[in-house]
């Protein structure tokens, strides 16, 4: 077992202690500064490497399949049994990509085909500028093909320019077009299928995005979204043909018709190195996350942060003991994608440590050999886990882990992770620390607290995001110093265990997403307050994504509860809506957590 300590500052010499599992004594009189995560130093994270190198193209000591075996697959397409894997397969493309290390896999061929495709078609973000810092002479991208190699010898940053959004719900190709996009240098970001137009439209506006991907189920609201902005219909790509062609009356090309087309070009783009460092800075993800006021923020995320983060978790998985049938991930096993790909969770967690560590196909259901089960983005009820318990009961009976890691978009996904020894967690804990996370929990009156005291968690990691992009005051308040402000109320008790009290900024979740206090606030104009309910109801549902929508019913009150400090009191509230249930005034529960 590993050593969790913490670091201290001794006052006086101990006057009372206590000993943790692995031997190490911690005493009452200790002050507590900071907490970590497991000692020992976490596996170095290459910075010089984008995502997709680092997925596809290294091998990293962390990973446990040195060799890719033949036939091993990475995804599977639940609908149709259509299998992508790493395997080795025969390819006629004669390309630097294909050559490395085997003679092709149909992963990498497709990733490759896709980028090629786009770049030959679009000349990739051809208003880009790359900003070379030796000379300060902006280079336009399309010089870069030509004068690859000259440019390549000066330290090079591209803009954060170059964006592609990807809409729609899980896909066999998404993480291809997550990672064709990153071999052309270019940024994405992943949009949420339940957005409407103005949602869309507004995420497409703030990244400037330059190609869309789209599901054929968002289709509809792809459309009217693109036309808002002016992004012409050839900027739009489908991953699959739309099933009901009098949808469009334009042939947008597919996915899989832009790999094909790909394969059978020259290879039109160079993926260039990154020098030393390079990766902390380039943006691979814009990822929004709402905070607490004002619209949803655009999260500027580097390459080094999933590459990190994939990295502690891999570590903390390599450290679980005993045989193969109670190991929690393992090689060759497959991974269930029900987390969305567009949510920080998926993105970094599913579709990259999964891949990562085992290999794993991600297949999209078939619950009958589940042995583990993880919640998160809200906390998991005793009642829900009960019905899961029954949904579930091999799982159960295999004392599967039903938990719920803590983290945000902010911190590039996991803060603390479930102890991997840990056959049931602890009630309400979210794990302990991820290697490499250091944690502050800072009490009201900005002292720091020690264990089991409450206060604001602040954290400092290899993961943690840049920025957020074009919004210097929300940076300032969240990215301080290098630590970010999670805006969760937490305590840390004496074996490192994180467990989060409630939440000190100001929003409700619903389903595991934020809605901000300005999305709440719905009404036009004050003087139609007589018709309030109905119109706002009506409203929201009407021009908010359905996790917003007032499901539970509108009720006023004369004002919202708070203490002396100025703090909501969300119980208050909470206390009301179940009474209101009890008196059959609300139509359905809500689903909001406050």
């Amino acid at each position: 077992m590993s050593a969790f300590v913490p670091s201290v500052a001794r006052e006086d010499p101990p006057t009372t202690s206590c000993s943790l599992d692995d031997g190490i004594t911690l005493s009452a009189s200790m002050a507590i500064t900071e907490f970590h995560g497991p000692s020992g130093p976490l596996p170095h994270v290459p910075d010089d490497v984008t995502l997709v190198q680092f997925m596809l193209d290294s091998d990293h000591p962390s990973r446990p399949v040195k060799r890719i075996l033949q036939g091993n697959p990475w995804m599977i397409e639940d609908a149709t049994g259509r299998q992508i894997g790493y395997g080795e397969v025969r390819t006629a493309v004669q390309s630097p990509v294909l050559r490395k290390g085997s003679s092709g896999s149909k992963v990498r061929m497709r990733t490759h085909g896709l980028a090629n495709a786009i770049s030959s078609r679009w000349r990739i973000a051809e208003d880009d500028v790359v900003v070379c810092q030796e000379k300060q002479t902006p280079l336009h991208k399309p010089h870069l093909l030509w004068e690859v190699g000259y440019v390549v010898e000066l330290t090079c940053h591209q803009a954060p320019y170059g964006t592609f959004c990807i809409f729609g719900p899980n896909h066999v190709d998404y993480p291809i077009a997550v990672w064709a996009v990153h071999r052309l240098g270019a940024t994405v970001t992943c949009a949420n299928p339940a957005y409407t137009a103005g949602e869309l439209q507004y995420q497409l506006e703030t990244t400037k995005a330059k190609v869309l991907i789209v599901h054929g189920q968002s289709y509809s609201v792809a459309i009217a979204a693109a036309k808002a902005i002016g992004l012409s219909l050839d900027r739009i790509v489908l991953f699959d043909p739309l099933e009901n062609s009098a949808s469009s009356s334009y042939k947008h090309l597919t996915v899989h018709e832009l790999i094909k087309e790909g394969l059978e070009r020259p290879q039109s783009y160079v993926e260039r190195k990154l020098k030393r460092g390079e990766g902390r800075t380039k943006l691979a993800f814009l990822s929004f996350s709402s905070g607490t006021t004002g619209k949803p923020k655009a999260v500027c995320i580097s390459h080094y942060a999933p590459i990190a983060n994939v990295l502690q978790m891999a570590h903390l998985a390599n450290q679980q003991p005993g045989p193969w049938e109670i190991v929690k991930y393992r090689t060759g096993g497959v991974a269930i994608g029900v987390l969305p790909f567009y949510h920080i969770y998926g993105l970094v967690v599913i579709m990259h440590f999964m891949m990562f560590y085992g290999h794993p196909a991600v297949k999209n259901y078939d619950l009958s050999s589940v042995h583990a089960i993880m919640s998160g983005a809200a906390p998991l009820s005793p009642e829900l886990t009960n019905q899961l318990a029954k949904v579930l009961p091999q799982a159960c009976h295999a004392r599967a882990n039903m938990r719920g890691p803590e983290g945000m978009t902010e911190t590039c996904t996991t803060i603390s992770f479930p102890q991997i020894e840990q056959k049931i967690c602890t009630p309400g804990s979210a794990g302990r620390l991820v290697p490499g996370v250091v944690a502050r929990v800072v009490k009201p009156d900005g002292s720091l607290a020690g264990f089991n005291e409450p206060g604001h968690l602040i954290v400092k990691g290899p993961a943690n995001a840049l920025r957020y992009l074009n919004n210097e005051e929300a940076t300032k308040e969240t990215f301080v110093d290098g630590w970010v402000h999670t805006g969760d109320e937490v305590t840390i008790n004496e074996t490192m265990e994180v467990f989060v009290v409630d939440r000190i900024k100001e929003l409700i979740k619903v389903k595991g997403f934020q809605a901000s206090r300005a999305a709440e606030r719905m009404k036009k104009d004050p003087a139609e307050a007589a018709k309030i309910r109905t119109s706002i109801t009506k409203h929201v549902a009407d021009a908010k994504v359905n996790y917003k929508h007032l499901e539970g019913g509108v009720e006023f009150v004369e004002a919202i509860p708070k203490n002396p400090s100025g703090k909501l009191l969300r119980r208050v509230l909470r206390d009301r809506a179940a009474e209101l249930r009890k008196q059959g005034k609300l139509s359905k529960p809500p689903r909001s957590r406050m």
